[in-house]
C-alpha cells in the first residue's frame, strides 16, 4: 500500500461491521480518546479520537475525527499533522463523506469521498489539483475512520474464539479498497495509565513491506466491556518499534475499569 501513514495504520486497527441497533452502541456523541505514541524510548506523537452528532445532508449522523501529531523533538526531525473525518450514519453506520488532509514531512493530500450506498459507488474528489475519480464497492465498505468506531459494535466479537478472524473492506486513498482481516488472539489482564483493565488482544493482519515487519506486526488490546475502548497498540516497524497507549478520555457511554487519576 503507497503512502500509508503510521495514523493511517493505528486507526485501521479498528475495524468491524456496524450494527443498527443505536441503543446498543458501544459509544456516544461527545466521546474523546487520546493516545500517546512512543517511538522507541521517545514520545514522538500524540493521536486523538472524538465523535459528536450533527447534521449532514439534512441527516443526523456521527461526525467522527481522527488527528495525529507529532511532537517535542520528533516534530522537528520529521512534522506531522494529520486529520481524517468521517460523516456516518447513526442506524447503519454506513460513510457518507470521508475527508483526509495530511502533511508528513513535507507530503501532502487533501481528499474528500463521497459514498453512495444506492449504487456502490465512491466519487473521491482530489482537493489539491481538482481530480475526481469514482471507484465501484461491495456492500460494506467503510472509511478508515468510521471502521475505527464499527469494530467496537461487531456482533461477533463476544463469541469470538482464538484464533478467529473479522475482515472488511476499507477505503483510505484514492485508488484502492482493500481487505482488511483482524484475528482474536485471546483475552489478557494489562496495566494501563488508569489501572489493570481485562482486554480483549487482537491481531490485525497488516501488509508488510513498507512500515511493517511482516503481515502480523502489530498487537492491539481494547477492554474487554461494553465500551470496548483500545488502550495498547504495539507494532514492529521496519525501522524500529512503536507503541500507542491510551492516555486520555471522557464521555465514555458505559461503566468502565478505567480510573481517572
Amino acid at each position: 500500500m503507497k503512502n500509508k501513514s503510521l495514523f493511517i495504520a493505528l486507526f485501521s486497527c479498528f475495524l468491524a461491521p456496524l450494527s443498527a441497533q443505536t441503543s446498543d452502541l458501544p459509544f456516544k456523541g461527545g466521546e474523546w480518546l487520546r493516545f500517546k505514541v512512543k517511538y522507541g524510548v521517545f514520545n514522538a506523537s500524540i493521536a486523538t479520537m472524538s465523535v459528536k452528532e450533527e447534521m449532514y445532508g439534512g441527516e443526523k449522523v456521527y461526525h467522527a475525527t481522527g488527528k495525529g501529531a507529532t511532537t517535542g523533538l520528533a516534530r522537528v526531525f520529521f512534522k506531522v499533522d494529520d486529520t481524517y473525518e468521517s460523516y456516518f450514519g447513526i442506524t447503519d453506520g454506513k460513510p457518507r463523506l470521508f475527508i483526509r488532509n495530511i502533511y508528513e514531512g513535507g507530503y501532502t493530500k487533501y481528499l474528500k469521498m463521497y459514498f453512495n450506498h444506492t449504487d456502490n459507488k465512491v466519487k473521491i474528489h482530489n482537493m489539491e489539483n481538482g481530480k475526481d475519480t469514482e471507484i465501484s464497492f461491495q456492500p460494506g465498505l467503510h472509511d478508515v475512520i468510521s471502521a475505527f468506531y464499527a469494530l467496537r459494535h461487531h456482533p461477533d466479537i463476544e463469541n469470538m474464539k482464538v484464533g478467529g478472524q473479522i475482515s472488511l473492506d476499507m477505503i483510505f486513498d484514492d485508488d484502492e479498497v482493500y481487505k482488511f482481516k483482524l484475528k482474536l488472539l485471546g483475552r489478557e489482564k494489562v496495566k494501563t495509565h488508569f489501572g489493570t483493565v481485562n482486554t480483549l488482544k487482537f491481531c490485525p493482519l497488516v501488509q508488510d513491506g513498507r512500515v511493517f515487519k511482516e503481515e502480523e506486526s502489530i498487537t492491539m488490546w481494547i477492554t474487554d466491556d461494553k465500551n470496548k475502548v483500545p488502550v495498547k497498540l504495539r507494532a514492529a516497524l521496519r525501522v524500529g518499534s512503536l507503541v500507542a497507549e491510551l492516555d486520555g478520555f471522557n464521555n465514555l457511554k458505559n461503566e468502565t475499569d478505567l480510573k481517572k487519576k
